[in-house]
């Protein structure tokens, strides 16, 4: 795990790092949370961003968080 740097903004790092666009790697990032793989090496990490996920997805579509579906 690498934090980011707080010298430059984290859509810029992120084209910079990985060459690839922010909302790409969100998909990416979103896709591999859904793997045990991911859950097995950091688990706090990918319960925390799933967390977050779910109240993202809630925030969107007007749901309440306990009814959002956890993918």
């Amino acid at each position: 795990r690498t934090p980011w740097e707080v010298t430059r903004p984290k859509e810029r790092a992120i084209r910079e790092k990985f060459g690839i666009s922010p909302s790409r790697y969100y998909q990416i990032r979103d896709s591999l949370l859904d793997r045990v793989e991911a859950l097995e090496y950091d688990p706090l990490l990918v319960r925390r961003l799933r967390k977050s996920r779910i109240k993202r997805r809630s925030n969107r579509y007007g749901i309440p968080q306990i009814q959002s579906p956890i993918r």
